[in-house]
Formats: structure tokens, C-alpha cells, sequence
């Protein structure tokens, strides 16, 4: 009887841990806002352009049409994109909803990928858009993301995500 109650305890346990987990693994997501924003720091100023019309906001450098993509998986991402990207938690959300649209195996019974996505592949999707998991311009950004995981200390200047400086948000 209490070995049976432990084993459902522990099945809900890994249930609830499961569905709270994030698509993308938290030391991937780490190391990607780490190599685009140093210290993984709210950039400052939090936008910047990078060519021709091309605005990006943020500690993971979110432009209008990437926040736009990611809403249509249903996220509350706020009404406006710049201060979804200048907010940790929105921000964060918005690149989990952009590679659960786009980082995927197969979508509607349509081989995309052909394989279930790794942390290489959901950082080139993100740095690159839809296809960036295949393009030669994406490998830079992966390969730092890499060393990051790899524990290149390049990376780990203090994460403003962890601890007291997770809740700051930006005006625009």
C-alpha cells in the first residue's frame, strides 16, 4: 500500500514538473540571452537598430514581426512588442512561442525538422527565423551559444535574470 502511494506521488510529481517546464531547456534559453546580451543584461538602451529598418528590443533581441509569430501560439505577450521585449518574463515567453511554432519535428503531419529539436536548434531558429536551424549564418551564434554551454567563462559575467534584477522592465 505505501509503496503504491509513493509511486503515484512520484508519477505526479514528474507530471507537474513536466508541464511546468519550459520547450526550451532553461540552460539553452540562459546561454542564448547570455550571447546576444553580455551578463545576460537589459541592454541600454533596450533597442537597437541592426540595418535597415530592422529594430530589435531586449536581452534576446526580439524585432516586431519575431513577437507577432510568437503570439500566434496563444501567449499573453502584452499589447505592445517593444515592452514585451524589455520585460523578462514576456520576453521569455515570446521566444518559447516562436520555437514551439517554428522549432518543431513535424507540424500537421508534415515533416519540418524530421527531428525533435535541440538546444542547437531552437538557437539557430531563434537567431535566424523559421529555417535558421539549417543556414550557414546561424553556426556563429550557435557555436558562442555552445561554448556557453560548455561553460566558457566569456559567458558567466553576473545574469541579471536570476535574483533581485529578474523583475526590471524597461520604459521605452
Amino acid at each position: 500500500m505505501q509503496s503504491t502511494v509513493i509511486t503515484v506521488v512520484l508519477v505526479v510529481i514528474s507530471s507537474l514538473a513536466g508541464a511546468l517546464a519550459g520547450y526550451v531547456p532553461d540552460r539553452c534559453m540562459d546561454c542564448m540571452c547570455r550571447v546576444l546580451s553580455p551578463g545576460c543584461r537589459m541592454p541600454s538602451p533596450p533597442c537597437e537598430l541592426q540595418g535597415p529598418g530592422f529594430l530589435v528590443c531586449g536581452p534576446y533581441q526580439i524585432s516586431k514581426a519575431y513577437w507577432k509569430d510568437a503570439r500566434t501560439m496563444g501567449k499573453d505577450l502584452m499589447e505592445d512588442w517593444q515592452s514585451c521585449a524589455v520585460s523578462w518574463a514576456c520576453s521569455r515567453r515570446a521566444v518559447e512561442g516562436y520555437l514551439r511554432r517554428y522549432a518543431v519535428k513535424e507540424r500537421r503531419g508534415e515533416k519540418v525538422m524530421g527531428h525533435d529539436p535541440t538546444c542547437e536548434d531552437f538557437a539557430r531558429i531563434h537567431k535566424g527565423g523559421p529555417f535558421g536551424y539549417s543556414s550557414d549564418v546561424t553556426l556563429q551564434y550557435w557555436e558562442s551559444v555552445a561554448r556557453c554551454l560548455q561553460g566558457d567563462p566569456q559567458f558567466y559575467q553576473p545574469n541579471m535574470m536570476n535574483g533581485e534584477h529578474h523583475s526590471q522592465q524597461l520604459e521605452l
